[in-house]
């Protein structure tokens, strides 16, 4: 039993402990923790590694009314535990339940949502601008991680932080590691600091920051202490502390990027839970991995680079052999977008892998620095469509809308693995244009996946499945739930059902043959329904004329929570049950008309 975590379900709570109490409280919080995420999962090594710094910071200081915003979130569940959630934290990223990161409409702890990595900096120093200008007396701090602080937006928020007299303190949490080990000259310097072995000037100090450290930030006595005196120094201020991502947890500590995000593993030994099933398709982002490997061996030309996400992305296969052209940048999606244009301008064949909904923060850089300029860079958009439970901050439900108005880029969604290894070999043979391919997050359709390499047609969409009354058309994946559906019909004869593939160019042949034939379209997207591949089949049939009724499917407007993949697809209609009872209603009224 919990000797003083059960009593504490606010930091006023938390504040009456003595300070000695607090590191008793540190071990029933990091307990509390495994325990929990053992069984739920979630991300569980950042937690861990912050658990006395958590402490801490709402011991010292006077949270709600002082603003504490924590850099991505990962971080953050000792946080909500602290902060009343402690009774439903078990619902954790679950259907209804709490989220995974920060968010403003859960909680008055929580002074600003989180997610995407690097933008505490610049948001807590608006908050103490404003505060200023409101003549409030408040203290603002944002806690980040090394790998997060190397990121460009940090160093803007730092630059204008550093010209201000604006009362923050930034909090570099510096464990050496973001989801994979962090890289770049910045974390060189780092490791020089806490070595004592750097000979340059203080790169904080140089940005007009009050330094601070560095101090072990699993010394309760030492953060309470140093806490304490910076809440008097007015002005910017870095507190810089060492951590130990997993700390608590042998194996976590261990095996830093594998216990990032566990998944179910055992609470006592910290061994994971292996899966029970066996013979599964790979995931995609293996295929991408394999394939990029297997052609890079053939073709000296091919650049691998990812933001920070070697191992999420399975680019790390290609960094361990071929390391001189594999490259991982860090969380640094707006270089990493204009790093690749830069190689295609040398003839270089670059594959540009960014989970979708990081594509987001390098927009500018896809227009103006690949597309404007038509360098044919293959952007491989990992973790499409809804990704589960990390949520509305990590799916990737805009790109096919937010990418399909832009000149010159060419948008392709394979159905399964098969097509993402046969698109791949296509895009590197040479295109006259930039080439977006979209793919999801999980497993595919087959064991049989690694086939002999079949050339692409640009623009082609197929045949499926012929059919006598309603054309259903459909885009990447969800032709899996599109196809169980109709097989699930009375009479699937009626239903044919057309792989379209490419949003950009869409496939004119075969929508005007489409039209002619039927009365009755559909088309099924797992992305947002503005903008994305059903309105461009509309945008055509308007342009010709074509006074066809047609529905639209996928996600509406507005952020989907979080939850996983399957229960989502059930409560968005776009399950195969839900897709079987759509197009039998539309069969229905067919039938009446």
């Amino acid at each position: 039993m919990s000797e003083f975590l059960n009593h504490i379900n606010s930091p006023s709570d938390l504040r009456h402990l003595t300070p000695s109490e607090l590191p008793i409280l540190a071990k029933e919080l990091r307990e509390f923790i495994i325990n929990i995420v053992a069984t739920k999962e979630g991300h569980l090594g950042a937690s861990l590694g912050v658990v006395e710094l958590t402490i801490a910071l709402h011991y010292v200081f006077n949270t709600p009314e002082d603003l504490l915003v924590w850099d991505v979130g990962h971080q953050a569940y000792g946080h909500k535990i602290l902060t009343g959630r402690k009774e439903i934290f078990h619902t954790n990223r679950q259907l209804g339940g709490i989220s995974g990161f920060p968010k403003r409409s859960e909680s008055v702890y929580d002074a600003f949502g989180v997610g995407h990595s690097s933008t505490s900096i610049s948001a807590v120093l608006g908050m103490a601008i404003a505060s200023k200008l409101k003549g409030e007396n408040r203290q603002h701090i944002a806690v980040i991680g090394d790998a997060s602080i190397a990121s460009g937006m940090a160093f803007e928020g730092l630059n204008h932080a550093g010209v201000t007299d604006a009362n923050i303190l930034i909090i570099l949490n510096d464990n050496a590691i973001g989801i994979d080990p962090s890289v770049g000259a910045l974390k060189q310097y780092l490791t020089n600091v806490k070595k004592g072995t750097e000979k340059q000037d203080n790169i904080f100090e140089a940005l007009n920051f009050n330094y601070s450290g560095p101090i072990d930030g699993h010394n309760l006595e030492l953060l309470l202490e140093e806490l304490q005196r910076l809440k008097e120094v007015k002005g910017p201020k870095l507190l810089h502390v060492i951590t130990t991502k997993g700390k608590g947890l042998k194996q976590a500590e261990e095996q830093q990027v594998k216990y990032h995000a566990p998944g179910k593993f055992d609470a006592l030994t910290g061994e994971i839970v292996p899966s029970q099933k066996e013979d599964l398709p790979p995931k995609f982002q293996d295929v991408f991995g394999e394939t990029i490997l297997e052609l890079a061996k053939q073709n000296e030309k091919i650049i691998g680079i990812t933001p920070a996400m070697p191992t999420g992305s399975s680019l790390k296969l290609m960094m361990d052999e071929l390391p001189e052209r594999a490259f991982d940048v860090g969380i640094a999606e707006q270089h990493a977008v204009t790093l690749a244009a830069g190689m295609a301008t040398q003839g270089m064949v670059v594959f540009c892998n960014i989970y979708s909904t990081f594509l987001q923060r390098a927009y500018d850089q896809v227009i103006h620095d690949v597309a404007l300029q038509n360098l044919p860079v293959i952007f491989c958009l990992d973790r499409a469509g809804l990704v589960g439970e990390d949520g509305a901050t990590h799916h990737g439900v805009f790109d096919l809308a937010y990418l399909r108005c832009i000149p010159n880029l060419i948008i392709f969604a394979p159905r399964n693995e098969i097509e993402l290894r046969n698109m791949m070999y296509t895009a590197q043979l040479g295109l006259e244009h930039p080439i977006a391919i979209r793919y999801p997050r999980g497993r595919g359709t087959s064991l049989d996946w690694k086939q002999p390499f079949q050339k692409i047609e640009i623009g082609k969409g197929i045949e499926l499945q012929k059919g006598t009354k309603i054309a259903v058309l459909s885009i990447g994946s969800i032709s899996k739930n599109v196809s169980e559906a109709i097989d699930s019909l009375s009479k699937p004869e009626l239903v044919a059902h057309f792989d379209m593939r490419f949003v950009k160019p869409l496939d004119q042949t075969l929508l005007h043959k489409i039209f002619s034939d039927y009365k009755y379209i559909l088309t099924i997207e797992d992305g947002t329904i503005k903008g994305g591949f059903g309105s461009a089949v509309v945008e055509f049939a308007a342009l010709h004329k074509y006074i066809t009724s047609i529905t639209v499917l996928g996600l509406p407007d507005e952020f989907i929570e979080h939850g996983s993949v399957e229960k989502l697809f059930h409560q968005q209609k776009l399950d195969s049950k839900s897709l079987a009872s759509i197009i039998q209603e539309i069969i229905r009224l067919h039938d009446q008309s």
